[in-house]
């Protein structure tokens, strides 16, 4: 696919787009020289940071519920440091035109330099919002727009677990704690 192509699965309401995010969530880049080895340099030490604490919940036999919650971070975070890492490296440019996979002269951006590729798009509302409404009446309205890929939904609802079940998953663990103690 070329940058920016969409192939619709189901009607308008799933679509496979293929777009490339040189940043973090939602496109927000760190800006300057050195802002894409900075944010790769902060992705890496989240990972360790997050493998650690993993391992010491394992160790600690913790509840299962965050256990996974945080091992679908964990993969997540590590799904898309593989690919800002290596995808630059392995794919030419996909500007107008369908990337080449392990180009002569290289990729089109060093290690750990690379975008990370989304592609799951789900506009599940398209329309035009009521002139009525204020401010925003008379403008086109999408819900779902931002377009995503397998590891930002491992992270979300790694994420939406955590939130939804905090009570449950950290009760659990401060009553384990304090009979530890």
């Amino acid at each position: 696919m070329t940058l920016g192509e969409t192939i619709h699965v189901i009607g308008d309401w799933f679509r496979i787009s293929f777009t490339e995010n040189p940043g973090m969530a939602f496109g927000i880049q760190i800006g300057g020289e050195h802002g894409k080895i900075i944010l790769s340099i902060f992705r890496i030490v989240a990972i360790v940071a997050i493998a650690w604490y993993l391992h010491r919940l394992i160790i600690k036999n913790s509840g299962k519920l965050l256990i996974a919650s945080i091992s679908l971070i964990l993969a997540g975070a590590i799904g898309n440091m593989i690919d800002s890492a290596f995808y630059g490296l392995l794919f030419t440019d996909s500007h107008y035109r369908v990337a080449e996979f392990l180009p002569e002269n290289g990729g089109y951006a060093p290690f750990l330099h690379g975008n990370v590729v989304d592609m799951l798009h789900f506009p599940i509302i398209n329309t035009t919002l009521p002139d009525w409404i204020p401010i925003k009446g008379g403008e086109r309205f999408i819900f779902f727009k931002p377009i995503f890929n397998i590891a930002d939904s491992a992270i979300t609802i790694g994420a939406f677990i955590l939130i939804i079940f905090q009570k449950k998953i950290f009760i659990k663990e401060k009553k384990e704690n304090t009979v530890q103690n």
